[in-house]
């Protein structure tokens, strides 16, 4: 797909946001920076447990190669943090539901080693894997789906 594109929602809507810009919004939002088909940049506000940051896809640490960065990704604390920001900020949110919410999120997150592998061992392409393991743009949607949120029209425009 070779998408690029970032987003940010805030209040009840999508609007498009030069990543290289500060949020200045009041209250709660969340912002997602595609890059190239493959990764995603989920920032969010409040920060709640978290960092305020997680990744879909790879992390930048694996996507270039950055071994020796010492920053890693914990994915437990992300969707943690996703699921508070979830509960307290998405108006269909069951605070009942946070525990089952975070296990849903939690794989969409990438950790800081190869979240898939395109090759099987013959060297093939795993023509199998689902598409949201390929393309961000789906893997993103479908994350964005899980915290009830609408889909970016830019997004949902590429997606149809």
């Amino acid at each position: 797909m070779g998408f690029f594109g970032t987003y940010l929602y805030a209040g009840e809507q999508w609007t498009e946001h030069d990543p290289e810009q500060a949020v200045e919004v009041a209250g709660a939002w969340l912002l997602i920076d595609i890059h190239d088909s493959d990764f995603t940049v989920v920032r969010y506000s409040p920060e709640y447990d978290g960092t305020g940051v997680a990744y879909l896809g790879y992390t930048p640490r694996m996507y270039f190669e950055s071994e020796d960065d010492d920053s890693r990704t914990d994915t437990t604390r992300e969707a943690t943090a996703l699921t508070t920001w979830w509960t307290n900020h998405t108006p269909t949110a069951d605070p009942a539901a946070a525990g089952s919410k975070r296990a849903e999120l939690l794989p969409y997150l990438a950790e800081d080693h190869d979240t898939f592998d395109l090759e099987d061992e013959d060297g093939e392409d795993d023509e199998d894997l689902p598409d949201s393991e390929i393309y961000v743009e789906v893997k993103t949607a479908d994350f964005l789906a899980s915290l009830d949120l609408p889909l970016p029209p830019a997004l949902e425009q590429l997606l149809a």
